[in-house]
């Protein structure tokens, strides 16, 4: 099995599982709030299903998919909140959830017959098949642990969380440049222990700056849904440090975080929903 197929398996299962947990909701849990400010469990469905639609667009007419990205240039802070909200307007929960699973379902298809090299435009750099499937499955994760959140349910980290972790480990230079900040010249070492004992490494052995933690914790900090006060991650180096404080593992304007637990919020202490 490739590594494309593999991930595009992944993707497949990640989304599964978020469907068993919203599928059989009532409506008043459609309607309830979410961690993300003034977005529902619905929003959370609606957006996975409208990103799905404007990545299959991205793979199948890219030309058109840059009338998207002038869309978005128009509005960089607003338009993923409008694309939410008028899908949450159009369909009511059970045929939301039947445009999120047919969306998804042609994503699929169009992912795994794309010829070996095709590289796909996004609203940041271009990617390969396997690192959009990859950032598909990073906010299916990120949006199902806000539908989580809200419903009051524990997942159980699994193995797929590595694609997460190698997604926020890659954007490192990215959430710099985002701020407007220049990035680190030197590679960081990234080691991150799973559930089940394994250490997943990224970066050279000796080098002089790291980060260190369990990997279900590093997950929640690159998708921006948790602070990093409630998290046990931990960096040794300055740069480190600061990229703890604005890791982003989604494309996009800089998402402001979350507030830790205990303290303000703060400038940036809403949530927002990530891209």
């Amino acid at each position: 099995m490739s590594d494309t197929s593999a991930v595009l398996d992944d993707l497949r299962s990640e989304s599964e599982e978020l469907d068993l947990l919203v599928a059989g909701l009532s409506a008043p849990q459609w309607a309830g709030a979410t961690p993300a400010a003034g977005w529902t469990v619905a929003h959370q469905v609606a957006h996975l299903s409208w990103t799905d639609e404007v990545a299959l667009l991205s793979v199948t007419e890219p030309e058109q998919f840059g009338e998207e990205v002038a869309k978005a240039m128009r509005d960089p802070e607003g338009f993923v909140d409008e694309a939410a909200a008028e899908v949450v307007a159009a369909y009511a929960p059970p045929a939301l959830l039947t445009h999120w699973r047919d969306g998804r379902q042609r994503l699929q298809e169009a992912l795994r017959a794309a010829p070996a090299g095709t590289r796909i435009p996004w609203y940041g750099p271009p990617m390969s098949v396997a690192s959009m499937a990859t950032a598909r499955l990073m906010e299916t994760w990120a949006h199902g642990q806000d539908v989580a959140d809200a419903l009051g349910v524990t997942r159980t980290p699994t193995a797929r969380l590595r694609h997460v972790a190698r997604i926020g480990t890659r954007a490192r230079d990215y959430a710099f440049l985002v701020r407007g900040m220049k990035a680190p010249t030197e590679e960081f070492r990234v080691e991150l222990k799973g559930s089940d004992g394994e250490l997943i490494a990224y970066g050279p052995e000796d080098a002089a700056q790291r980060v260190t933690g369990p990997l279900h914790d590093f997950c929640l900090l690159v998708t921006q849904r948790a602070h990093r006060d409630d998290l046990a991650v931990r960096a040794e180096g300055p740069d480190a440090d600061t990229w703890l404080g604005i890791a982003q593992a989604f494309a996009g304007p800089a998402g402001p975080g979350r507030a830790p637990k205990d303290g303000p919020a703060g400038p940036g202490g809403a949530p927002r929903a990530d891209r």
